[in-house]
């Protein structure tokens, strides 16, 4: 377990939770271990309704839906995180330099951001679907 995050669980606590949070197949692999969803796989990257996009594992919140753009690239994609939110990463694995991004609650894997996002912030926080659960607006 790792001892930076608030919230602190063994793997069999994490894929048991994610179970009973009803998580997407693979979800357990790219929250824990870093896996990557087949891009235009996820069930969140076609999805614009306004509310706010949260941690799997953990329940906080790291993005509100004004925030989300058609990058194109076939993951669900934001310009901003809330404040605080996400803890980055520098990863040098598949011989490239990136900055992974994990919930800061957690340390779930969420995916990367990269600096060719939309203004005002110019960035892109592309992100696993099997890394968020969507809370529509009005809804807790």
């Amino acid at each position: 377990m790792n001892d930076d995050y608030r919230i602190r669980k063994t793997d069999a606590e994490w894929k048991a939770l994610l179970a009973e949070k009803g998580a997407e197949p693979g979800a357990f692999q790219v929250t824990r271990h870093a896996a990557t969803e087949r891009p235009f796989s996820g069930k969140y990257e076609r999805v614009w309704a306004d509310g706010s996009y949260h941690c799997i594992c953990c329940g906080a919140k790291l993005f509100d839906s004004d925030t989300k753009f058609d990058a194109g690239c076939g993951w669900p994609s934001f310009s901003q995180a809330i404040p605080g939110a996400i803890k980055e990463i520098r990863d040098t694995s598949h011989g490239m330099i990136r900055v992974e991004t994990v919930c800061a609650e957690c340390g779930a894997h969420l995916g990367h951001v990269f600096p060719d996002g939309p203004e005002p912030t110019g960035l892109r926080y592309c992100m696993n679907s099997a890394s968020l659960d969507f809370h529509p607006e009005g809804k807790a």
